[in-house]
């Protein structure tokens, strides 16, 4: 594995490839066996420190795999947050396992490219089965899984993997806004309002205006306490009649299955009503609870779905497949297609012989679902993880993460210094030491810098009411319960030295 002659490069040699291969899976076997020893954020970095470690220009020739991963151990591993730490409780999970990553190996070692079926049949024909398993196993209805001929008797509907939310959510929208302009005409898009509370995640705002959406037509409605913080159908109604009397056009509407800042639920059948009664598209976002829904016991929470136009989920936030993959089901494939499809000479009748048409139901162009014409083979990664572990080991995974949720929530709440802000549906505990006014924002602030700056834990925070909460989200992959325990014992010390200063 030395350094290669310029004759001698073969980029895809079976020898140099296998054992470049075991190099890169034994270091990343030695750094999750001491990833608990990092600090799980740098703390005391300062932008600009890698920049000041490499080199100015790239290397004229090739270097042996082992130097790069010594330079890997050195230099990057200090200045990475890392995320697998069993220690690592912010944002939301983003896990991984050996059944993710051995099945992103797979889908980047046969590196194939399924923006159509005909570029790869067993690529794309994977995606569909997968995306039909994965909407059975959370309990979607029907009218979201793909028909026809081996759909398994499906509604006409189907489901694509993206990246991330953030692309289901353009895709959706440039879905909805094409539907309505079809109806009142292009000049009318300056019309068109778009609704979510202010928990909704701020990439619908963003989707929004890149579909066009001018920025005071979209609509961020108030949620209280009294509704945990969800989405109400009483004021989604009441924004939309102010808009309909002033002549303006609802267009999109979105419902949260656990809300980026305190996991809030909106209720999803409530809402749905309301989008149906003004000719609304909406949007079902349950990025990070949607995992949750392999259980029976969460379903519930997508209760009325089948009054959705979509749904979407990431199983790389809680689901054990590794970056990046996301669900994104919707009921009408045309309507999808009709807003985002090309047909470029270049791509007709690509494998010669009869047009590609001719190939039946069965032949999906997944470049018609999505904004990017390239695309990876994420299919052979979720499907792994479900062949790997089983729906019984993933609610199982599921199940063991909300239990510690659940302890940390009743060890805040015996500590008569601190509250749990909002009710815990999930895996996420929103807290705060207890205090009113700016001083407490203060007191909470300072808590949580405090907490991460010892490299024991990361926390993040959210704002709800003007109030300073910190949030705990449980969900590595490595996290057991003594990882809990360790956070709340850090937590309840730091308080405490805290509040003795104070």
């Amino acid at each position: 594995m030395g350094s290669l002659p310029l004759d001698a490069l073969q980029p895809l040699d079976p020898d140099t490839f296998a054992a470049d291969s075991s190099a890169v899976v034994d270091f990343l076997a030695g750094y999750y066996r001491d990833v608990d020893k990092y600090p799980v954020r740098a703390a005391d970095l300062e932008p600009g420190r890698l920049r000041r470690l490499l080199p100015e220009a790239a290397p004229e020739f090739g270097e042996p795999a082992e130097r790069i991963l010594a330079d890997v151990r050195r230099d990057v591993l200090p200045g990475l947050t890392h995320w697998q730490s069993p220690s690592f409780f912010a944002y939301f999970p983003m896990n991984a396992s050996a059944a993710g990553f051995a099945g992103e190996m797979l889908s980047v070692g046969l590196n194939v490219v399924p923006f159509m079926w005909v570029a790869s049949p067993a690529a794309v024909e994977l995606e569909a089965v997968v995306v039909d398993w994965m909407a059975r196993l959370v309990g979607l209805p029907d009218r979201f899984l793909f028909s026809g001929s081996g759909g398994g008797g499906g509604g006409g509907g189907g489901g694509v993997l993206q990246g991330s939310t953030c692309e289901a959510v353009v895709c959706t929208l440039a879905a909805a806004r094409d539907r309505a302009l079809g109806r009142i005409g292009h000049e009318g898009i300056v019309k068109l309002v778009v609704y979510a509370s202010d928990q909704t995640h701020a990439t619908f705002q963003k989707g929004a205006r890149l579909v066009g959406i001018t920025p005071a037509n979209f609509r961020v409605v108030p949620t209280a306490a009294a509704s945990g913080y969800a989405l109400t159908g009483a004021a989604v109604r009441a924004a939309v009649e102010g808009d309909v009397a002033r002549g303006l056009v609802p267009l999109y509407l979105c419902a949260t299955v656990g809300t980026t800042g305190i996991g809030a639920v909106d209720p999803v059948r409530e809402l749905g009503e309301v989008a149906r009664r003004h000719g609304m598209w909406l949007h079902v976002d349950a990025a990070y609870a949607g995992s949750a829904a392999i259980c029976p016991e969460y379903q519930g929470y997508l209760d009325g779905a089948e009054l959705a136009d979509s749904v979407s989920m990431n199983p790389h936030k809680w689901f054990l497949t590794n970056m990046d993959c996301c669900c994104l089901w919707v009921a009408s494939p045309a309507a999808l297609t009709a807003a985002l499809s090309t047909d470029p000479e270049y791509l007709k009748n690509a494998g010669g012989g009869k047009p590609q048409a001719a190939a039946g139901a069965g032949a999906i162009d997944y470049k018609d679902w999505q904004i990017s014409l390239s695309r990876r083979f994420r299919a052979m990664k979720l499907w792994f993880v479900l062949r790997r572990y089983g729906a019984a080991g993933m609610r199982a995974h599921i199940r063991r993460h909300v239990a510690m949720a659940e302890w940390f929530e009743r060890a805040v709440s015996a500590d008569e210094r601190f509250e749990v802000v909002a009710k815990r549906r999930f895996s996420l505990v929103c807290f705060r030491l207890r205090g009113g006014g700016g001083g407490g924002d203060a007191m909470n602030r300072e808590l949580l810098a405090a907490v991460n700056a010892s490299g024991r834990a990361f926390m993040t925070h959210f704002v709800v009411e003007g109030k300073f909460v910190i949030r705990l989200a449980v969900g590595g992959a490595m996290t057991e319960m003594r990882h809990v325990g360790d956070a709340w014992e850090l937590v309840q010390r730091t308080a405490e030295q805290l509040l003795q200063r104070r």
